[in-house]
């Protein structure tokens, strides 16, 4: 689970309480899609706490809460082997 937060500051406190509640909370800079300026990319606070937890602080701190991709992923569809046919032969 990760927080993205734009100030520093706010990345830091985030994981100096996580730490404090017991949770391993790690904190990178997070490179977005089209940013070429690395002062403006935000950073990621990873930890291991709870979806709860987190979303109270990204709340608290005005970041947001991206879940983990394996989490969001699903199975790939079924899709037909052959094209359906509408006419009957």
């Amino acid at each position: 689970m990760r927080g993205i937060f734009f100030d520093e500051d706010d990345a830091r406190a985030v994981v100096a309480r996580l730490a404090g509640q017991s949770y391993q909370a790690s904190l990178t800079r997070e490179r977005l899609a089209g940013e070429d300026d690395d002062e403006d990319h935000p950073w990621a606070v990873l930890t291991d706490a709870p979806a709860v937890v987190l979303e109270m602080l990204v709340d608290e701190y005005d970041g947001w809460l991206d879940e983990d991709a394996e989490q969001l992923a699903h199975p790939p569809l079924e899709l037909p082997s052959q094209p359906t046919r509408i006419k009957r032969p």
